[in-house]
């Protein structure tokens, strides 16, 4: 499917040009998950909106998780056709828990994420959908204003969404827009965002099931900041971001920053600081460990010496910049089991290697690279023999960041070459390239490539 889909430079998706609304032949299927807890009222809005969308119903069908409400959620009498109540699964509780259980139990070809708290204007999957039917590897974001939770019934919810008079049972005169709309609008619809995940916000996005399964769905540990942790996963496996205005709704109720903004912010922290490395402001404190790693460091170690290799270790670990995790790369599956010479061992060196940093959580030891280094944002690679400096990843990183370069290949001085990846840019290039085509053509089309020499980024001897 490589050549069929176009490739996006960054986020700027204007290669795509989505069809006028009723004006194209929809024909994916869509499986629109709700989690609830509770809140049975605003449910049945929900659904009687969900009822009057453009989009065909044949090709729809709503999952609502009901995560366990007491008393169980109920289907209304209005409600779209293909709708049904699952329990979420076992083991878990949260959003992303309960979304996880609704896509495991449905089988559209793309998964809508939809609070039990939306209004959705008549048009809003329709707008949303287009987007998928133009190529597998974008996330659709959909517009939201917050409302005050009106009076209206069912009933009046879906003759005011089929007259497309949404206003007619919410006051959206006085809504409260998303934080996110005005970011948006000011980087022309998220093509100039250097991280349009920021913006993936959960109450209503969708995207193909195919992206949602590369990336495992939605963290079930994260019980707060859900979605925008599922966005920067997805931003490493290559996704590109539209927000679509288009795409209108009302979200029942203010955002929970207006009732508690202090605590709202606090309960996402953790979960971000371990999990979203960009995310620096959240990463101050020396000395401390994090889930995912800033930088991978790639050393292939199956021709150095052991003590070239503990050298470049011990470079990596303790250059300028702390959230680095190494993979060690050697054939140490190949290395025969049980009772063997302990001291004229042909792989004595590699032994004494495995056996140095099999047990710390820094290290790890691969017999090859993985295909990236998702979910780490950057991952170097590079031979033993050429020791990081202090400041090398420091100052590749900042480059690449600030450059937005998918790649950096340096020439090193004994002939040896190094590399810095963006992984973003590699998963795209992964998601695009023809067969055989060289991946680094491919980002630099979507990212930019730079060669340079190693003086930039380690200090003269």
């Amino acid at each position: 499917m490589g050549e069929e889909r176009p490739r996006i430079r960054h986020n700027d998706y204007s290669p795509l040009t989505p069809p006028a609304l009723g004006a194209w032949d929809p024909r994916l299927t869509v499986s629109v998950v709700v989690p609830a807890h509770g809140g049975q009222r605003k449910l049945d809005l929900t659904l009687a909106a969900l009822s009057a969308q453009t989009y065909p119903a044949a090709l729809t069908e709503v999952v609502v998780v009901d995560d366990g409400s007491e008393p169980p959620l109920r289907l209304p009498e209005i409600r779209p056709a293909g709708t049904r109540i699952v329990a979420a699964g076992p083991g878990g509780w949260g959003p992303g828990h309960a979304v996880n259980s609704g896509v495991r139990v449905s089988d559209g070809a793309v998964v809508q994420r939809l609070d039990a708290d939306m209004v959705l204007h008549r048009a809003h999957l329709e707008s949303m959908m287009r987007w998928h039917h133009l190529t597998d590897y974008v996330v659709a974001i959909g517009s939201k204003r917050f409302v005050e939770e009106p009076e209206a019934t069912p009933a009046q919810v879906r003759r005011a969404v089929l007259a497309d008079a949404l206003d007619a049972v919410v006051d959206l005169s006085h809504s409260v827009p998303s934080s996110t709309e005005r970011t948006i609008i000011r980087l022309d619809g998220l093509r100039r965002s250097r991280n349009p995940y920021h913006n993936c916000t959960g109450p209503t996005l969708s995207l193909h099931r195919s992206l949602f399964e590369a990336v495992g769905g939605f963290d079930p540990d994260v019980i707060r900041g859900e979605d925008t942790e599922f966005g920067y996963r997805l931003a490493q496996a290559g996704a590109v971001f539209v927000p679509d205005m288009e795409a209108v709704s009302a979200h029942l109720g203010l955002p929970s920053q207006r009732r508690d903004r202090e605590a709202a912010i606090r309960a996402v922290q953790p979960y971000l600081a371990h999990r979203i490395p960009l995310r620096r402001d959240l990463r101050k404190e020396p000395g401390r460990g994090w889930l995912v790693p800033y930088v991978e460091v790639v050393l292939d170690v199956g021709d150095a010496s052991e003590e070239e290799a503990r050298r470049a270790v011990a470079c990596a670990l303790s250059g300028t910049l702390q959230d680095v995790r190494v993979t060690l790369v050697a054939p140490w599956s190949a290395l025969p089991s049980g009772r063997h010479s302990v001291l004229r061992d042909p792989a004595f060196g590699l032994r004494m290697l495995r056996e140095e940093y099999r047990h710390d959580p820094r290290v790890r030891l691969a017999d090859a690279p993985s295909p990236t280094a998702a979910p780490a944002p950057f991952r170097y690679v590079g031979p033993a023999g050429t020791p990081l400096g202090a400041r090398s990843l420091e100052r590749m990183v900042g480059h690449v960041a600030d450059e937005r370069l998918g790649l950096l290949e340096i020439a090193l001085p004994d002939g040896g070459r190094a590399r810095l990846e963006r992984t973003e840019a590699v998963s795209r290039a992964l998601l695009l390239a023809a067969p055989d085509e060289p991946l680094t053509d491919v980002i630099r089309q979507t990212h930019g490539v730079e060669r340079t020499d190693p003086s930039r980024f380690w200090p003269c001897a």
